[in-house]
């Protein structure tokens, strides 16, 4: 049986983050000890564990059909290759900084200053779009330390929590990209590891739907039943069903994460009582 070749990072949080994802969308892995491949047991995937830089060159050569990495690494090195899914982990920002105690005005101020970088394309891009020319040193690992030891002014990588930069002695001055891991695509793939893909998404985008929302439930009074139906209408509607108080009535529905205090917060005010609220562990609409 044909199976999708699918990169994952050798390492890291967006190892955790998307092997994590393969088992909510139900895909077993036999995963052994340090093993550079894995099969599935239950669905037609293998995995390989790849460093994260070397997967762009591996979906162009169509060593592997498809891939999870972040945007970030996909515009440097591959920003040509198609991404089928935008993820919503392992959320961070491409950045410039420098150091604490120097004055900062504007993107200018990096006119003929050194800029410690990995991410070499990404950065000559960004400056050449602003007018601006630099001395990019290139660096393979940390480059927070390049201001603390004279090579260069400033730096460019990736920021999450902005603690690395406070620890390092350095402040954020600029985003150039904001990155999230995404599901890309090798232009090679054969038209039946693209149905297998199909399916695949199929299973991912009822997991990240299920993520992004809440399952409430709530007892609303009849006489006001219209009003928070409005503020909750859920998929298509909610669902309301008679309680053995005739004067009272059960209503489900589901509400987005990113608004549900907001919502709740209407919802009491229009006499919603016993509201309780569950997670969604998948989402097929």
């Amino acid at each position: 049986m044909n199976k999708i070749k699918i990169a994952v990072q050798k390492s890291g949080r967006l190892n955790d983050d998307s092997l994590r994802l393969l088992k909510d969308c139900g895909i077993s892995i036999d995963n052994g000890k340090d093993q550079l491949k894995a099969s599935s047991t239950n669905f037609p995937l293998e995995v390989f564990y790849l460093r994260n830089g070397d997967i762009p060159q591996y979906l162009r050569d169509g060593v592997v059909d498809i891939a999870i990495l972040g945007e970030n690494t996909l515009i440097e090195k591959g920003d040509e290759l198609e991404i089928v899914e935008r993820l919503g982990f392992s959320k961070c920002r491409l950045s410039l900084a420098i150091p604490k105690n120097v004055k900062y005005g504007n993107v200018q101020d990096f006119e003929e200053k050194r800029i410690a970088t990995s991410y070499p394309n990404t950065v000559k891009k960004f400056l050449a779009e602003k007018g601006i020319k630099a001395d990019l040193h290139i660096i393979n690992g940390s480059v927070e330390i390049a201001p603390n030891i004279g090579l260069a002014d400033g730096i460019c990588d990736l920021v999450s929590s902005g603690s690395t930069l406070f620890k390092n002695n350095l402040k954020e001055v600029e985003v150039i990209l904001k990155s999230e891991a995404v599901l890309t695509v090798s232009p090679k793939i054969s038209g039946e590891n693209r149905s297998i893909l199909e399916k695949l998404q199929f299973r991912i985008e009822s997991v990240l739907k299920g993520r992004r929302n809440r399952y409430v439930l709530l007892n609303a009074p009849n006489d006001q039943l219209e009003k928070i139906i409005e503020i909750l209408p859920g998929m298509k509607s909610p669902t309301v069903m008679p309680l053995a108080d005739k004067n009272w009535s059960s209503i489900h529905s589901v509400v987005n994460k990113d608004e549900f205090w907001d919502v709740i917060d209407e919802l009491k005010s229009a006499g919603a009582e016993g509201i309780l609220v569950c997670p969604i562990e998948k989402m097929v609409v």
